[in-house]
This record gives C-alpha cells, sequence and structure tokens, in this order.
C-alpha cells in the first residue's frame, strides 16, 4: 500500500484513519459544494490548491498571476466560517 499511496509515514492503523478523514473531506466536498475552509493537509500535492488559489484571484482581478504575493492572516482556533472569503481561501491543518 505503501507503493500506491500519497506518501505518508504512519503506521498502517493510523494511516487508514488518516485516509479515511481526507476521503469524508472530499466526499463532503463533492456532495456540498465548496467548503468554507478547506483542510490543507487533506491535499496530496498541496502546491497544486495553492497555485489554483492564485489562479482564481488574478482572474477576478484580471491581473497577471506571478503579479501577486500570498499575504496570510492567521485566526484563532475557534474561527469557523459561514462564508466564502472575498478574495482568497481559508485553510486549516
Amino acid at each position: 500500500w505503501m507503493g500506491t499511496s500519497y506518501p505518508s509515514l504512519k503506521p498502517m492503523l493510523s494511516y487508514i484513519e488518516d485516509f479515511l478523514l481526507r476521503w469524508k473531506f472530499m466526499l463532503n466536498w463533492i456532495k456540498n459544494d465548496i467548503p468554507y475552509m478547506f483542510w490543507f493537509s487533506a491535499f496530496f500535492f498541496q502546491q497544486a490548491f495553492l497555485t489554483g488559489v492564485l489562479q482564481n484571484y488574478a482572474r477576478k482581478d484580471k491581473i497577471a498571476i506571478d503579479q501577486i504575493i500570498w499575504n496570510f492572516k492567521v485566526m484563532k482556533m475557534s474561527f469557523v466560517p459561514e462564508a466564502h472569503p472575498d478574495r482568497g481561501a481559508y485553510s486549516n491543518g
């Protein structure tokens, strides 16, 4: 299983628990549309997610993607968004 899955150093039981949580996150996304907050650790290739966030931002304002810089705002652990942000994305994990 380690040769055909996403990279993980977890033993098999912990790996399966993690896999099921990832699967649940993706399934929820499919069933209920784009989540208000993304579980960053659920992505196998996180750079692709970040590039997608940049692309959406660039398309919205019609600017070149290479002219965009990252800006982060750290939220409290108790923060639960009730809507999508105007720009960018909320993420945790």
